[in-house]
């Protein structure tokens, strides 16, 4: 076998074989994300509605992609080439700047109005339905009308020659009555004589003119009274204001002072403000192509839900933590945005999945709970113009429910609709990992319909590439140990500040590192070999002519069930060096070595 030997420098960088980041690691920031997606945040994937193509044209995808799975996701990654636009108002496009500038004057004005905080107009539905009742209303209308003028007629003809005195006044009276009740029909006015329009105008006197009616005409008036006022329709409008009171009223109006503009906070930021506001209003124009009409819409839009979501109480609730292995942060990617794990694997989990998704109010309890671990994220973010404003999405696919589970399917699509409607462009990259070959035929179908921008987010690789795919964005002392990487939970003897040394081994292949000690210590390592497979063994030669050589570790083959990441220490007492061997028992896998190490002095 071919030997290799690797001597760590106090500063030592990764070989050239190391994965290394394209430039830039992160596309811009979407949606939820994640988009997330959600996320931004952080959306989970895209559940497919039905089984892709048919059972032939699976099978020859299946074939087609194992011995073409490297080269997939190598030309996948390779496409990555989308930057993140700049946030410094100064560095944008001249129509960026009009853009934002105008949307600015808009919700400028819509402070001025408090059209934040009014309540949305009513829907289109109900104000449809109201036609149909008024023909109705007016088809029964004319039906009754015969029957209202012919009882007021009668009297006005009957009863005036029994009336000894003044019958002109009972008369007047009574045809004052029934043009007040029958105005709106046009039949009657044209029996009311001029006298009587200017007698209608003044109600008070004719009451009192019924008063001196006798007894039998005083009656005949209260029964016309009693049968106008039986159906009459709505009261007569009220005369208009004299130009004198409108005048008034204007001055009135003038007199007092309008309202202050309201305050809008979005993510504890205000809508306008300072130069973190315009980061806001910038995610806001890109997630509709910064057309400023659209955005402004979606800005009112994101507000109202805001709202009626009762975000801010959301805040300080507490819905249990059930679901902390299911969505989780875990340090951040070699650009500093903090990265989001999604893991739909623990929903293979019944009890889990049960009190998930067993009916719509605990599917809505999840969709708060994910609305606020995503909000407090928001939170922690850095929205100045040169801030880390975006977050970066790892979704593992490994044993996802994927098509058999409607509900998770359902839960899935609403939160991607919330995600992508109220928390636009925060999801810098949307990293899918573990992901089956049925999932790339999906994506292969669906793909022509995302535009180059949405496609420039997304990664996808397989079991085998999971952990080399994460490097390439996320260094190996921040990802999670059950990726890959060296970071574990509780007190460890190195932490993420600890930088990690990255080796590919190339098939059937065998690797030394070497530790030089120069005086009495004590030598502390750890290392990994991502999917093992390999023999590891570590010993200490001196520098002294004539020593011996001491075995620390003997030689063993280790596979992927033994213990993901090997610590040792050795206690040093002369000059000398640390050799670690690990052979590559693979004829046709390069395996990837992750080690790092710390010298401690001896203390008495």
């Amino acid at each position: 076998m071919a030997e290799e030997t690797q001597k760590p420098a106090a500063a030592e960088a990764p070989t050239s074989t190391q994965p290394v980041p394209e430039e830039p690691a992160v596309v811009p920031p979407p949606v939820p994300a994640a988009e997330i997606q959600l996320p931004d945040s952080a959306p989970a994937p895209p559940q497919p509605e039905a089984s892709p193509a048919k059972p032939d044209s699976v099978a020859e995808v299946a074939e087609d992609e194992k011995p073409k799975a490297s080269e997939e996701f190598e030309k996948i990654s390779q496409s990555v080439s989308f930057k993140e636009e700049s946030n410094v108002v100064g560095e944008l496009p001249e129509s960026q700047r009009k853009a934002l500038a105008d949307l600015k004057v808009l919700i400028q004005e819509a402070l001025n109005k408090h059209e934040f905080t009014a309540p949305p107009a009513p829907l289109p539905p109900k104000e449809e339905e109201k036609p149909a009742e008024e023909k109705k209303e007016d088809t029964e209308k004319p039906a009754e009308q015969p029957q209202i003028d012919e009882p007021a007629k009668e009297p006005v003809i009957e009863e005036p020659p029994k009336t000894e005195a003044e019958p002109e006044p009972v008369t007047e009276t009574v045809t004052v009555k029934v043009e007040e009740t029958i105005t709106p029909h046009p039949a009657p006015e044209t029996s009311l004589a001029p006298e009587a329009d200017e007698k209608a105008a003044e109600p008070s006197t004719v009451v009192e003119k019924v008063a001196v009616i006798d007894e039998d005409g005083a009656k005949t008036v209260e029964a016309i009274e009693e049968s106008v006022v039986a159906v009459s329709t709505p009261p007569p409008e009220e005369s208009a204001p004299s130009k004198e009171e409108a005048e008034v009223e204007v001055e009135a109006a003038e007199a007092v002072p309008p309202p202050p503009p309201e305050e809008v906070f979005i993510w504890g930021i205000p809508l306008l403000g300072d130069e973190r506001s315009d980061v806001i209003l910038l995610k806001f124009l890109r997630a509709r192509d910064f057309k400023v009409k659209d955005a402004f819409t979606m800005i009112k839009n994101t507000v109202r839900w805001r709202k009626q979501f009762d975000i801010e109480a959301l805040l300080d609730e507490d819905l249990g933590n059930q679901w902390d292995k299911v969505v989780f942060s875990h340090g951040v990617d070699r650009e500093g945005h903090p990265v989001c794990y999604n893991v739909f694997g623990e929903f293979e989990n019944k009890d889990l999945y049960q009190i998930t998704f067993s009916d719509d109010e605990k599917s809505l309890k999840f969709l708060r709970w994910r609305v606020q671990f995503l909000e407090k994220s928001i939170r922690k973010l850095d929205f100045s113009p040169n801030g880390i404003s975006t977050i970066v999405q790892v979704n593992d696919l490994k044993n996802s429910p994927g098509l058999t589970k409607w509900e998770l399917r359902n839960a899935t699509k609403r939160a991607l609709q919330l995600f992508q409607d109220n928390y636009p462009e925060f999801a810098a990259k949307q990293v899918f990992i573990n992901v089956p070959w049925w999932y790339l035929a999906v994506n292969r179908m669906i793909s022509p319909f995302f535009t180059q921008r949405t496609k420039s987010k997304f990664v996808f690789a397989g079991p085998s590439k999971t952990a080399e795919t994460l490097f390439k964005y996320v260094t190996p002392e921040q990802v999670p140990v059950q990726y890959g990487g060296l970071s574990r939970e509780g007190e460890q003897e190195f932490s993420i500040d600890d930088p990690v040394t990255e080796v590919a081994i190339k098939a059937a292949t065998k690797h030394t590192v070497e530790f030089p000690i120069s005086e009495p210590s004590l030598l502390v390592w750890e290392l990994r070999v991502v999917g093992w497979d390999v023999s590891y063994g570590a010993e200490f030669l001196p520098s002294a002519e004539g020593g011996y050589t001491v075995i620390v570790q003997k030689t063993a083959k280790l596979g992927p069930a033994d213990e993901p990441v090997i610590s040792n220490s050795y206690r040093v007492g002369e000059a000398g060096k640390i050799v670690l061997t690990i052979d590559n028992l693979s004829s046709k896998k390069k395996k990837i070595l992750l080690y790092r190490s710390k010298t401690k002095p001896i203390s008495d």
